[in-house]
């Protein structure tokens, strides 16, 4: 049959017409409150970046994809949000992270409990971030943060250092300060111990580098502002989480989480334990965490924080020179003779109350407890310690007019006091035929007493359309009591130490030159409080003339987005001057003394780069570069005879640079980090340097849904992918006593692999 050609150029039209609509790419528009449309917003489905938003907000997404589609909205600046898109040409909105989603702007107090509400750039990981490493690796993904270094000598020995600050402390962490959803977790003495933390339960890390968060302390250090995962309104799921690995690595979690809009409720629990590398390295934990919230009304909401935690870790501790090139799996020959080790409870206990007066004022109240029972025989002696914290920490938040702008205002107080039991017993393991550490003779019993009181204030001001002020302070009172049980008469050393308070006030300001691109300045000023054994001399008396470091942070940077959005650049360069450097004096084993040497200048150019792209059928690639270049320096440092002036930082790599490639197609993503870490002086001297190092880490997963309510992931990774032999931390200025070699080095973990099953149940 012969057909007109007016009836076919209808047909022809109407096939064309329905294989273009069928081709047609979907678009829509992301915007903010104000209807303006925000670049760089990433675009999710499941765990899959589709798209990116362009410089105007608006998004495309390829003939591969069609509506009905569930997105998850991403942006550094704004709240995640979850959205079905139904129909083309969708406009969508996103609130900024000063404003709660859920509920109106005027909870903003509640919100300033678990974030710095800097207007400046802070760094935000996320839980994606943990999930690109081992399921109990918190330090690589620490590590990721330029300025940030962390050096581990195992699970539970870490010592984080931000711009150069905290390389002087031989053990641990006391130059920062740092917040678990809210709650205190750095002790009266300023130490900090994040390792009891598993990377699994956290929704996202904030990392404030420096003395700006007035809010949260101004610790020369910075601040880490760490919480917890929590299940969305509308969402109940049962979740477990298996992982095995080398040197004996088992680690299962389960969670259950369920919420609605008035209430919520999350429940953990945690099983870790690995062998280790190295002789003496068994590690053991158990964790539970419970947290829940409920709103009584539209102006009060109760919070319950619980965690515990209780774990027993050997130590094999640092080694020489000689048996770090040799057999770096050895451990330190007295403490594998002593089977040292610790053995810790740990409870952290936080209740928090919001009450909103009005819709522009509110109240956030949180009380909290901290319990820490703490065993640890060493070769010298054996220290059996506990403590007991107390706090209330308040804070008030005032949404105002300036000039017809939307300004902020926020104060409060932090009250902290925690009593600290210690006593050293003899250790006789030498003569216990080989069985490990015995209890001898008691050689000391003291309690110390430690109160901290702070007050602070912070206002936001919108002074143009562009440009944003916010001025801050922060009024820190701190004192010891020191009861010495043990000695009488003359030879006891009881004494109290009173410091002047420290007032460090912040300012920052913030210009948005264009949609794209931000320019911020920082002045700060920032402190740091010698512990109480630090203010003791050699004879165990308090020296009255040792007193708290103090600095002022100087910082220029600007952050801004290119290629339509798809590259996100963030540059900062700073200038932080310490003066009455402490340093930690070695008089013995485990026996230090603090004094205020001199001071030090740390400078440096830190930059972060992100790159995302969406190819055809599914395919995505996100490249990132993260690299800091430092000059940290003492300026005035004599100590005894030796003039150290002008030497290089003990401790501290000039050159750190952290870059990864996350390649996704579809269900499968492929995540790799480098990590290269410079040479750094190990003397003051600066005669002795550690090796730089390059360590390439990678991980495989696949994710697939079994039913809409069952969702699976299967892992696999491989650490030290190159098999790298280097140091993971180091201990500067180690002295050796007898003919022994000094004890510098911290072996890091060889090639290792772990693997592991996540199963998620939606009820």
């Amino acid at each position: 049959m012969r057909i007109p050609p007016l009836k076919c150029v209808l047909v022809m039209a109407l096939l064309c017409g329905l294989q273009s609509l069928r081709a047609q790419q979907i678009q829509g528009k992301i915007q903010n409150s104000e209807g303006a449309g925000i670049s760089g917003v990433e675009l999710y489905v499941k765990t899959t970046l589709i798209t990116t938003t362009d410089t105007t907000g608006a998004f495309q997404l390829s003939d591969a994809w069609d509506v009905p589609l569930r997105l998850t909205l991403k942006h550094p600046d704004y709240y995640i949000k979850t959205v079905n898109l139904t129909s083309d040409d969708e406009v969508l909105t996103l609130l900024p992270l000063d404003h709660d989603p859920e509920l109106d702007p005027v909870v903003i107090s509640s919100t300033y409990q678990k974030a710095s509400q800097l207007i400046i750039p802070t760094t935000k990981l996320t839980s994606e971030t943990f999930d690109a490493y081992s399921p109990i690796d918190i330090v690589s993904a620490l590590n990721q943060t330029p300025g940030v270094y962390i050096q581990s000598g195992a699970l539970n020995t870490n010592r984080i250092t931000i711009r150069g600050v905290g390389s002087r402390t031989l053990y641990g962490t006391n130059k920062i300060r740092a917040y678990y959803d809210g709650i205190p977790i750095t002790n009266g003495a300023g130490e900090t111990s994040i390792d009891a933390f598993d990377p699994e339960s956290m929704a996202n890390v904030e990392v404030v580098k420096g003395p700006k968060a007035t809010q949260y302390g101004t610790n020369l250090g910075g601040t880490l502002l760490l919480n917890t995962k929590h299940a969305l309104a509308g969402e109940t799921y049962i979740q477990n989480n298996f992982s095995v690995g080398s040197f004996g690595l088992l680690k299962n979690r389960v969670a259950l989480g369920t919420a609605e809009d008035r209430y919520a409720i999350q429940f953990q629990y945690d099983h870790l334990e690995t062998d280790g590398f190295r002789d003496n390295s068994r590690y053991r934990r158990n964790a539970l965490l419970l947290t829940s919230r409920y709103q009584l009304n539209t102006n009060n909401e109760f919070g319950v924080l619980l965690n515990y935690t209780n774990y027993f870790a050997q130590i094999p501790s640092s080694i020489g020179k000689t048996a770090f090139e040799t057999d770096p799996s050895q451990a330190a020959y007295t403490w594998s003779q002593a089977q040292g080790y610790e053995d810790n409870d740990q409870v952290l206990v936080g209740l928090n109350y919001t009450h909103r007066f009005s819709e522009r004022f509110s109240n956030t109240t949180a009380v909290f407890y901290s319990y820490l029972d703490h065993y640890e025989p060493r070769p010298f002696n054996i220290l059996d310690e506990y403590t007991n914290g107390y706090g209330i920490r308040t804070l008030f938040a005032q949404d105002f007019d300036f000039f017809d702008r939307q300004s902020t205002l926020s104060f409060g107080t932090e009250l902290y006091q925690d009593a600290y039991t210690w006593r050293t017993i003899e250790n006789l393991y030498e003569s216990n035929d080989g069985n490990g550490s015995l209890e001898g003779e008691l050689l000391s019993d003291n309690l110390e007493k430690r109160y901290t009181a702070q007050l602070f204030a912070t206002t936001t001001l919108q002074l143009t359309g562009a440009l944003k002020l916010q001025m801050g302070f922060n009024l820190n009172s701190t004192r010891y009591q020191f009861t010495d049980y043990f000695n009488v008469g003359d030879s006891n050393t009881s004494a109290d130490r009173n410091f002047d308070p420290i007032f460090a006030p912040n300012l920052n300001l913030l210009y948005q030159l264009t949609s794209d691109i931000k320019l911020y300045a920082n002045v700060s000023r920032g402190f740091n409080y010698p512990s109480i054994e630090e203010t003791l001399t050699p004879s165990g008396l308090i020296n009255p003339d040792l007193g708290p470091e103090t600095g002022y942070n100087y910082e220029l940077g600007n952050a801004f987005y290119t290629f339509q959005g798809r590259m996100h650049v963030q540059l900062s360069a700073y200038l932080l001057d310490i003066d009455n450097l402490l340093v930690a004096d070695r008089v013995g084993d485990d026996q230090y003394i603090g004094r205020n040497a001199g001071q030090t200048e740390h400078k440096g150019v830190e930059v972060a780069v992100s790159f995302s792209q969406l190819f055809a059928n599914g395919w995505s690639l996100r490249p990132y570069v993260n690299a800091e270049f430092s000059d940290n320096r003492f300026v005035d440092f004599v100590d005894g005879e030796t003039d150290y002036s002008g030497n290089v930082l003990t401790g501290v790599p000039s050159t750190k640079i952290n870059g990864g490639l996350q390649l996704a197609y579809k269900d499968f993503s492929l995540n790799t980090n480098v990590l290269h870490i410079g040479d750094m002086p190990l003397d003051d001297a600066n005669t002795l340097y550690s090796d730089p190092y390059t360590v390439l880490n990678t991980k495989l997963t696949y994710r697939s849904d079994l039913s809409p309510r069952l969702s699976f992931e299967l892992h696999t990774g491989i650490n030290n992918f190159t098999d790298e032999a280097y140091a993971s931390s180091v201990l500067i200025n180690a002295v050796g006593f007898g003919d022994s070699e000094p004890r510098y080095y911290y072996p890091g973990d060889p090639r290792n692999w772990y693997g592991g099953l996540k199963l998620n149940y939606a009820l």
